[in-house]
């Protein structure tokens, strides 16, 4: 592997740090079809904590009949003792809430959507169904002291239903934040947002009494537009931004999608705007090759193949 670092531009309208949320070992790791060995897994997570990366989502309690690659949730968490990371779980319903607090979890996320269609395929339930199932987790969390991070996917486009008008987007934002969520997650599930739609979104939260710092970012690369659209994001003044080491995880609405953003693709243009992250780009790379292995193909992320001379 050869070290490289770019040359570094600041621009005084962006953000001086970017919090990174890793989420390569729930989110990633759920679409890939190989299943990961538990203490591989937890190897995984402690390299990424090693990297520098202070976020690292760790898995799911969902069930494991929807979600069989995280079906080791129970074993995976006792074998993190001590990683100097935050380590949130997604949890879909009170059940989930519970086996996570039976563990020492300190942060939760619940997954809601903006689109009644995905909705239903994801959660089976439509759109306020699934807030009120999400108010008493999220009540009970925050009373036991936990910090509780909303996801909403299909913010910008919907497979059945097309583009998604910004003031559904909005109302579902809203009525997730007044449940207690601490942040927001906006989630471009599909990947056909562009730079102007997220600006577009990001002004009419504002708008709405949103600010921007309850938000965070999660975009896919499906039309190569992650980074732009981050960068949009930045100039907003998002200062949260979703990605996946490797580029781990695809969609399963868009065939021809290449996943998550990659934690190294966004690490090598925060590197090169001068915006501190405390990733260290050279150890990160060295994990995704590692893991790359591990799932028995090469990282789909540009950056890693550059650094480590991997054939795409």
């Amino acid at each position: 592997m050869i070290s490289g670092l770019p040359m570094t531009v600041p621009d005084p309208a962006l953000p001086t740090r970017v919090r990174i949320h890793e989420v390569g070992p729930r989110d990633g790791l759920q679409n890939e079809k190989t299943t990961v060995p538990t203490e591989v897994k937890a190897e995984f997570i402690r390299r990424l904590a090693a990297a520098g990366l202070d976020t690292v989502e760790a898995t799911s309690f969902v069930h494991p009949k929807w979600v069989p690659q995280l079906a080791d949730a129970e074993e995976l968490l006792p074998l993190l003792e001590g990683v100097p990371a935050r380590l949130p779980v997604l949890v879909p319903n009170r059940r989930g809430l519970d086996r996570a607090l039976a563990l020492g979890a300190r942060e939760i996320a619940v997954f809601g959507s903006a689109t009644e269609s995905f909705a239903r395929a994801n959660l089976n339930r439509s759109v306020d169904e699934s807030l009120e199932m999400f108010a008493p987790v999220v009540a009970e969390a925050r009373e036991a002291g936990l910090r509780v991070r909303g996801y909403l996917s299909m913010c910008f486009g919907d497979p059945w239903e097309g583009a998604v008008p910004l003031e559904r987007t909005v109302r579902v934002s809203r009525r997730l934040l007044d449940l207690g969520c601490d942040e927001l997650s906006l989630g471009d599930t599909i990947g056909v947002a562009t730079p102007g739609h997220v600006t577009a979104l990001l002004t009419a939260l504002n708008e709405a009494g949103v600010p921007t710092d309850r938000l965070a970012v999660h975009f896919h690369d499906t039309y190569g537009q992650a980074l732009p659209n981050t960068l949009a994001a930045l100039r907003h003044g998002v200062t949260t931004v979703d990605a996946s080491a490797g580029g781990l995880g695809g969609c399963p609405y868009a065939k021809s999608a290449t996943g998550n953003l990659a934690t190294e693709d966004l690490v090598w243009m925060l590197d090169g705007l001068g915006i501190a992250t405390g990733v260290d780009l050279g150890r990160l790379t060295a994990t995704s090759v590692w893991m790359a292995g591990h799932l028995g193909r090469p990282s789909p992320s540009r950056t890693v193949r550059a650094l480590s001379h991997q054939e795409p």
